[in-house]
């Protein structure tokens, strides 16, 4: 264990910038060099540097969660903005009811039942939770 370590030590100045996220500077290196990881290695997990892209994914992920939360967001913000991303109008959402339930649950006032959200979920392939 000790040559690991020491090997480690030897190579810690090069990798540190690497694997440490303690602020926005260095967030937003880190993302770009994932970005650049993701443009040579994409999905193939033969890749020699494919661990490096996962660990560095997961170093960004829990930056995020810990730094920059996502706020709450309600089932029918993620309707509208699912709508948004498909092109879709009201009157497209007939699984979930006519056009005026639409309306409703869109402006808050109807809530998505759980029929409607399973519906939802299979229409747009997303977990029901995105709309709890």
């Amino acid at each position: 264990m000790t040559t690991t370590i020491d090997t480690v030590r030897a190579q810690w100045p090069i990798l540190e910038p690497i694997f440490l996220i303690r602020n926005e500077r260095e967030y937003d290196a880190a993302v770009a060099r994932l970005n650049d990881l993701l443009d040579e290695v994409g999905t193939d997990e033969n890749h020699p540097l494919y661990g490096l892209l996962d660990t560095l994914g997961t170093l960004i992920e829990a930056y995020e969660a810990e730094y920059e939360p996502l706020p709450p967001v309600s089932g029918a913000d993620m309707l509208q903005y699912l709508m948004e991303e498909h092109g879709l109008r009201q009157a497209d959402l007939s699984e979930i009811g006519s056009q005026g339930v639409v309306s409703e649950i869109l402006s808050g006032k109807r809530e998505l039942n759980v029929r409607q959200i399973r519906a939802l979920a299979e229409r747009f392939e997303v977990s029901p939770a995105v709309f709890v």
